[in-house]
């Protein structure tokens, strides 16, 4: 009788995933190329502005998943990461004054003396814990993009007026009439996925494992083995990498290296990207380089629309960001990227009750 039902009730086998759906490597690199597709896709479909615009997102996200690896990863607090994007910017504008070099070249070579750079603060930043951390990056936000105005260096970058970037024109090959902005966006989408890929692979290793082991206890993590220091000087060489390549980009498509573009303000809105999208996660630094790199547009478009008078005008920005700050924070405390994983589980809970 028992066999009867069990002939009658077979136990089901449990599926087996698809390969790639086991391997990391696989997974991350069909998700790299589904982002590619999606990047090209949409920029065929927009204006010059709104190329323009995704190619400043995805500048914004390269530097905001850098700072993700840094703060949410190994833990460690900066408040000047936009001096690193600035010295990007800056060894890209002098890359491509005299010569036009390739632009994988000026690219790769910007972020390598970025993250030399990097190196050498995560060196004097590993001695440094909480806020003397923070105040530390924070002096270097301040002072270093300062330098450019310095007597000595003034005819060398330009000084307070900086330095025009004149980027390297399409390839022949896509005709003379295409868009530059369209090209801008595909190197910046091209460059994004990149390095997503590249993070998104380094969490998942042993040096990502040891790296969350020093955020979570440093004590801890050097009995179990691990050097914290190499580890924390590791972040923040990866993470200046991204902000010097994000600076790069940022020169070219702005065509311009400042004192004025890099700014605390600008660091800040680094950090704010990171905290809005979710601190630690590579696909919440897109979402929050989205919302940081179009409010001040809508904030503006709002303003006007609703007359404002041109000193509450100015202000609009600043208001909107603290207010999609608290409104993210208080539903979603991990970031978006919790509230977007939250939707997933209770839309597949739907689809397949169990």
């Amino acid at each position: 009788m028992t066999a009867t039902k069990e002939r009658e009730n077979p136990v089901k086998a449990p599926k087996v995933p698809p390969a790639w759906r086991e391997s990391t490597l696989l997974r991350h690199l069909f998700w790299s190329v589904l982002g590619l597709l999606a990047l090209y896709l949409l920029s065929i479909s927009l204006d010059p502005f709104r190329n323009l615009q995704l190619a400043q997102i995805c500048y914004m996200a390269i530097a905001t998943a850098g700072l993700t690896v840094l703060s949410g990863l190994s833990g460690q607090i900066s408040l000047g990461h936009g001096a690193f994007v600035a010295v990007g910017a800056y060894s890209t504008a002098l890359l491509l004054e005299h010569e036009q070099w390739p632009i994988a070249l000026v690219l790769v070579v910007s972020a390598a003396i970025t993250a030399a750079l990097g190196a050498l603060v995560g060196v004097a930043a590993a001695r440094l814990r909480g806020p003397y951390l923070a105040g530390a990056t924070l002096a270097l936000a301040v002072g270093l993009p300062s330098l450019a105005d310095y007597h000595g260096l003034r005819e060398v970058l330009g000084g307070a007026n900086g330095l025009i970037v004149t980027p390297p024109p399409p390839p022949l090959s896509l005709g003379e009439s295409f868009p530059l902005e369209r090209w801008q966006a595909w190197i910046g989408g091209l460059c994004l996925v990149i390095v997503l890929f590249l993070l998104a692979n380094l969490v998942r290793s042993p040096v990502g494992r040891n790296m969350r082991l020093v955020r979570e206890d440093e004590d801890a993590a050097a009995l179990s083995g691990v050097h914290v220091a190499r580890t924390q000087i590791l972040a923040f060489w990866v993470s200046a990498g991204c902000a010097g390549l994000a600076g790069g980009l940022f020169a070219m498509v702005n065509n311009l290296a400042s004192p004025g573009a890099f700014t605390l303000t600008l660091s800040l809105s680094l950090l704010t990207a990171a905290v809005l999208g979710g601190m630690g996660s590579l696909a919440g630094a897109v979402y929050g380089a989205v919302i940081v790199t179009l409010l001040p547009n809508w904030s503006n478009n709002l303003a006007q629309s609703a007359n404002l008078p041109q000193e509450v005008y100015a202000n609009v920005p600043l208001v909107l960001y603290g207010v999609v700050l608290i409104v993210v924070i208080m539903l979603f405390p991990g970031g978006i990227q919790s509230g977007v994983r939250w939707a997933g589980v209770f839309l597949r809970s739907k689809i397949r009750p169990e």
